[in-house]
């Protein structure tokens, strides 16, 4: 009697085990779902302040997140991976909210000592996200993305291997996507100068599998809009000063 009673109770504490199991499982992932929603919220908030701070830049960072995610694809590199891309895609000129306003819309060319405030941008944003705990490398990668596989880039002078190879997918993106804005200093350069920018210098300033998977990416779509999007005319950049005025009226405010 005393065995029958046992092998009855074993599979309820079998199946009690396994349902406290799977609720144990459901309260992680809802506590990472959280977590991802709040880490999503962080990031927008830091997006909208370099926009405001810069309307020739407006845009620029969620575009270059599109393509890095698009070469990353591309590359078939894992979900994870992509999405931490895309985050530090999302914020990779945050470190530009220390640089005036005066050097980031200047028409003409920079002068040493305010391409020396430029240049410490990528600084400036890892001090800003190190403080962020990120289940991705993003304040790394982001440090890092004006770096070039010659060891010519900036602020570490980093080279080859060295680099982190989300950092090298960040630096093809970064450039190709300025390459196709229009700025105060020159109108939009277009896709075919970006393209020939990348292919002329693979393996010297960028990885050459990241320009391979780049042109790649390019050559398939045919123009998609995450290549036109940039080629931008004067008016547009109008509405641009436009949009960025009406942010900051409106985030001064407490409206967004």
């Amino acid at each position: 009697m005393r065995q029958l009673r046992q092998r009855v109770a074993e599979p309820k504490q079998e199946q009690v085990a396994t349902e406290r199991k799977w609720a144990r499982r459901g309260t992680l992932e809802q506590s990472f779902e959280e977590l991802r929603r709040s880490l999503k919220g962080t990031i927008h908030a830091l997006v909208l302040a370099v926009e405001m701070k810069d309307p020739y830049t407006a845009g620029h960072q969620r575009w270059v997140a599109g393509l890095a995610c698009a070469i990353a694809r591309e590359m078939s590199l894992s979900g994870e991976k992509i999405e931490g891309i895309r985050m530090a895609g999302l914020v990779h000129d945050i470190g530009k909210l220390s640089v005036p306003a005066e050097i980031l819309s200047k028409p003409s060319q920079l002068t040493g000592t305010e391409f020396d405030l430029l240049k410490a941008h990528p600084q400036v944003a890892y001090d800003i996200l190190k403080a962020i705990d990120f289940p991705w490398p993003v304040a790394e990668i982001v440090l890092q993305h004006h770096e070039r596989m010659d060891g010519s880039g900036y602020p570490q002078g980093l080279k080859g291997d060295d680099i982190l190879f989300e950092a090298r997918i960040l630096a093809v993106a970064d450039v190709v996507e300025a390459m196709l804005s229009h700025r105060p200093y020159r109108p939009a350069l277009g896709i075919d100068k970006a393209m020939e920018e990348i292919r002329k210098n693979k393996g010297k300033l960028y990885d050459q599998d990241v320009v391979a998977a780049c042109r790649g990416y390019a050559a398939k779509n045919q123009g998609p809009k995450v290549f036109h999007h940039r080629e931008r005319s004067e008016d547009v950049v109008k509405q641009l000063n436009g949009e960025a005025k009406w942010r900051k009226y409106h985030f001064q405010r407490g409206l967004i």
